[in-house]
This record gives structure tokens, sequence and C-alpha cells, in this order.
């Protein structure tokens, strides 16, 4: 029984069971009650009839002798009936019962005046002489004469022989058909119930079945649930599961790729970086052996190579830093209006000196006085840097890199163009990948670090931007972003 179903099904038969009997039991006590009050009302006037037949007390005599002829008349009427002459106090005078039956000596007179007060509510219980701490219905009328209030005539309505007769009956066929009957209905209740629980809880198996089988095959499996959108808590439920199970499916897959770049990347990183290693070394070692017999121009070329590959191991190394830090999620881009003619003027400075020494025009196509935009103004010159750099890096000598600064509607358009050797079109989807580098192209006449493009990309990301490239081999390469307009005020 430790499933859903067999909890609830035991459950249901508690309550139904506990809830029947409690039903039983209060509908005899006021079964019961109800008796009672019929009983009182429809012998409401038996103690009226006998104290008109007959002067029960006067002068504080009381007449015992009446008291039985009018009590055996009344008994006729009433079998059950047994009847007191009382005082004015309450004590007890006579009665028609036997002699000892009756062990107390008064009554108490209180529910007695408020029948006769008609302030009662029925059915009004009064003292049962004959049981002590008990009480039942009676009727009750006082007994007057010309001296005034003589006492009361007090009949209990349900004596001894009612409770004998009741407790024969308790046993009866109504009795025992009535608690047949609930029975039966305790037992259909709790059948109805089974059925309903095991219909409800059917879509609870299938959804437990459900995740069972997709943890088992490790989410590897969409689970084979259509909850409808209006559904009840248990589509709900559903829902959230198959939403849930999506997710961890995206996760894990996020989870392999990310396993998977880490993986290149450690074999790239260590290629890359065993490469200037290595001529560094291979250069050191040739200086440490034959630097005594080398002339000064050859140790001068075995130095230059040297600080030629530690400057590239730098430069990697600071790339490598440079992306775990934008790749961190504590990287947020601090932003600021600013001009970007006037930023991509200070870029084209800092390559100018490289740009002139191989004949390469750097022309920014822009209006000063326009397209200011909102960005991080460090990052976005890192973009610049980067895709200005790699355009002189890879165009020829006596060709030109053009900047271009154009405003939209609402963004501002920023392309870098060169007219190199251009890029593979197969090769276009993956330059943005670190460390790839092309088999033909401007990529495979890089001795870069293979970060710089992977880098802009990132950032740009953390821009909500997109960059795009066209590029044709032979013609040249053209990178291109937008970043959103900034409207001065007049």
């Amino acid at each position: 029984m430790n499933s859903l179903f067999g909890k609830l099904s035991i459950a249901l038969v508690l309550i139904v069971t506990g809830m029947g009997t409690a039903l039983f039991f209060v509908d005899r006590h006021f079964t019961a009650a109800y008796y009672e009050e019929l009983s009182q009302k429809l012998n409401a006037s038996i103690a009226m009839y006998v104290t008109e037949q007959n002067q029960l007390i006067d002068g504080g005599a009381a007449d015992l002798e009446s008291l039985r002829e009018l009590a055996n008349h009344a008994m006729v009427i009433n079998p059950t009936a047994e009847i007191y002459l009382l005082d004015a106090e309450g004590n007890i005078l006579g009665h028609n019962l036997p002699i000892g039956a009756v062990p107390m000596a008064k009554v108490d007179l209180g529910p007695i005046r408020s029948l006769i007060g008609g302030t009662a509510r029925f059915p009004l219980r009064g003292t049962d002489p004959r049981s002590a701490g008990s009480e039942k219905v009676f009727s009750a009328a006082e007994i007057r004469s010309d001296a005034g209030l003589e006492g009361y005539l007090y009949v209990v309505l349900g004596g001894q022989l009612y409770e004998t007769l009741a407790a024969d009956i308790g046993d009866s066929y109504v009795i025992r058909t009535s608690a047949i009957v609930a029975l039966a209905i305790v037992i259909f209740t709790a059948l109805l119930g089974f059925v309903v629980f095991r219909l409800l809880t059917k879509r609870l198996r299938r959804l437990s079945n459900e995740m069972q089988r997709v943890t088992a095959a490790r989410f590897a499996e969409q689970p084979d649930l259509q909850p409808p959108p209006d559904g009840d808590e248990i589509d709900t439920l559903a829902r959230n599961f198959v939403d849930m199970s999506a997710q961890i499916r995206r996760q894990i897959e996020q989870l392999r790729e990310n396993d998977h770049l880490r993986r290149e990347l450690v074999s790239n990183i260590s290629h890359d970086l065993r490469t200037p290693l290595s001529a560094m070394q291979g250069s050191l070692e040739t200086l440490i052996v034959k630097g005594d017999s080398m002339s000064d121009a050859e140790r001068s070329r075995y130095l230059d190579m040297a600080r030629k590959h530690t400057l590239r191991l730098g430069t990697l190394i600071g790339d490598l830093f440079e992306l775990a830090k934008l790749d961190s999620a504590n990287v947020t881009p601090s932003l600021e209006a600013f001009s970007l003619p006037e930023l991509a003027q200070d870029i084209a400075q800092e390559f100018q000196v490289e740009a002139e020494r191989r004949n390469i025009a750097l022309n920014i196509e822009a209006d000063p006085a326009t397209a200011f935009t909102v960005g991080d103004i460090g990052l976005i010159q890192r973009v610049l840097e980067n895709l200005v750099r790699n355009a002189v890096q890879f165009s020829p000598d006596d060709s030109e890199i053009t900047i271009s600064i154009a405003e939209r509607d609402q963004a501002v358009s920023v392309a870098v163009a060169d007219r190199g050797p251009g890029i593979a079109e197969e090769d276009l989807p993956r330059i943005f990948d670190r460390f790839y580098r092309a088999l033909d192209g401007e990529e495979a006449r890089s001795d870069s670090s293979g970060l710089g493009l992977a880098i802009v990309k990132r950032i740009l990301d953390l821009h909500g931007s997109r960059i795009t490239v066209e590029s044709r081999l032979s013609t040249g390469t053209r990178f291109q972003f937008e970043l959103p307009i900034h409207r001065r005020a007049a």
C-alpha cells in the first residue's frame, strides 16, 4: 500500500466508515430526541387531565387513593407514564408505583416551572425520581385550592417500562435493517471512491512511468506526454516535467558541447603555446651552444626570433585571459554615449605608422558630427582594434582599408573592409570559433592567436549586437555590425 492509490483508498475507507458510524449514532440520538419531543407534546395534557378530576391536595393533605385511581386511568392513555404528587417545594408526597421503587424524595422544580410558564424549549427534561442523575421528558400541572398553590402533579412520560421496551426492540428488524443499509451505503461509497481514485491516479501513474523512462534514458528521450494547456494540476505537473526534461536535455547537450570545446581548446592552446615556446627554446639553445662562434648579425637574428616568439606568446596569453574574462558571468558593459567617428579616428592613428610603412591607405567614411551610440567605449575600441589589425595584417602593400560608419533609423552601422586575399566561403561560418584557422585565404597567412575574432563576437554579444562577414577569395573581406543610435538633444 505504498502507492498513492492505496493510501487514498485506505483514507477513503476510514473516512467513509467514520462518517457512516457517526451518522448512525447521530441519527439515533436525534431520532430519540424527536420522539421525546413528540411524546412530550402529545402527552402534555395528561397532568392537567388528572388534576381536573379530583382535588389531590387540600390544605396540605394529599389524597393518595384518588391519585392511584386517576393514575390507573392515565396509564391507559400512556402505559409508560409514571405519576408523582409533589408539594409546593418539590417533595414527593405520593406516586402510583410499588413501595420502594422510588429512591428519591424530591424533584427539581426548575424544569416544571419552565414548562408551566410556557418558556420551555422542547424536548424539556426533568428529574427522574427512580434514577438518580437521570432526566426524562415529562408533563406537569399545578394543583391549586382556595388557599393558593398546593403542589404539582409530575408525570414522567418515559418511565422504566419505556426503557425496557426500547431495549427489547434494540435488536429489532428495523434497527438491523437500518444498520445493514448504512453498511451497504458505506461499502458502495467506498467502491465508488476506489473507481474514482483509480481514474484520477491513472494519469499520475503514467506521468510517473514517463519520468522513470526518461530518467533511465538520461533525458535523451522526449516524454510521451501531451497535456492540454488548460488542464488541472496534474496536467500542469506534466507540462512542467516536459519543459524541465527539455531544458535538462538542452543543458546536457550544452555540457557535451562545452566539454568538446574544452578539449579542443586545451588541444589548441597546447599547440599554440608549444610552437612559440619551441621556437624560443631552439633560438636560445643555439645561442648558448654556438654563441661564441656566431657573428654579431647571427646572434642578433636569433635574439630577434626569440623576442618575436616571446611577444606572440604574450599576445596569446593576454587574449586567453581577456576571452576568459568576457566569458565570465561578472562582466557587464559600462554603457555611455560616445562618438563612433571619433573612436574610429583614434584607431586609425594607432595603426597609421604600420599602414604608411606598407603604403596602405586607412580611409574613414563618416560624418564626425553624427553617429553617436551607447555602449562600453573600451570594449568597442577593442572590437575596432581587432578588426583593423586583421585588415592591416592581411592587406597587401599598396592597398586600402575602409572604416565606414553610417546612421540608420534606430542604429549605427559600422563596417571594416579590406582588399586582402579573402576567406573561402566554406570557412566563413567558423571564423569566429576559437583558434580556428582556414586552410586558404587570410587566416591561412595569420600568425595571430586565433582568438581576435572570438573576442570581437563575444564583446558584441554582450552589447546585444550581431557581426556579419562578407568575403571573396582574391577580392577582400568586409566585417559589419550595428550599435544602438543615440540622439543628442538639440
